[in-house]
């Protein structure tokens, strides 16, 4: 799907629904959408964000899935939510302000919903969010209820010093203690 900048610069704002149910193995968190993911209605859809192909790689989908087919997720116990609801075209355009009342919001969401982990997919933004200026990538002390919380990489194409491969093997840790039978790990 090709866009025109001005079809881009309209969805500004919008506001793009969560991939959710409850009782999830992991919801995966997004800083905010893009506005290709606006355009589309689809998370992670700019062409060079890696998340789908870090899902697949980390082991969490059995192929390859496009951002159309985002709903498939559930079936695999998994879901997407983002940090900040509103669509912008690039994060930097977000306030602390906003970064602080998404962490509320979506520590609201994850009681209502309950999964097992919440996968931040942008340490900053967790940091921000949740008023934690020293985590680190991994599993954080902090829970949200019963939800533990994991922070990752950002997939974003300009999250260079990350490669494929590294975040695959970071997501893939996720993957391990998300599926991990009671008593492993």
């Amino acid at each position: 799907m090709r866009f025109t900048p001005e079809e881009l610069q309209a969805a500004r704002d919008r506001l793009v629904p969560d991939v959710a149910a409850s009782g999830l193995r992991v919801l995966f968190c997004g800083i905010n959408p893009g506005l290709m993911t606006a355009a589309t209605g689809h998370h992670f859809a700019r062409p060079g964000n890696r998340f789908w192909p870090v899902l697949h790689a980390a082991g969490f989908t059995p192929r390859l899935f496009r951002p159309a087919e985002q709903e498939e997720l559930l079936a695999h116990g998994l879901g997407i939510t983002n940090v900040v609801a509103r669509a912008t075209a690039k994060a930097d355009e977000l306030t602390a302000e906003e970064y602080r009342e998404g962490g509320r919001l979506l520590a609201e969401k994850v009681a209502r919903l309950r999964p097992q982990w919440l996968a931040v997919a942008g340490v900053t933004a967790y940091r921000v969010a949740f008023g934690d200026k020293h985590a680190t990538i991994g599993p954080q002390q902090r829970t949200l209820g019963s939800t533990r919380i994991w922070a990752l990489p950002n997939p974003s194409g300009l999250n260079a010093h990350w490669t494929l491969q590294t975040m695959a093997e970071e997501y893939g840790r996720l993957r391990t203690a998300a599926f991990a039978e009671p008593g492993e790990g």
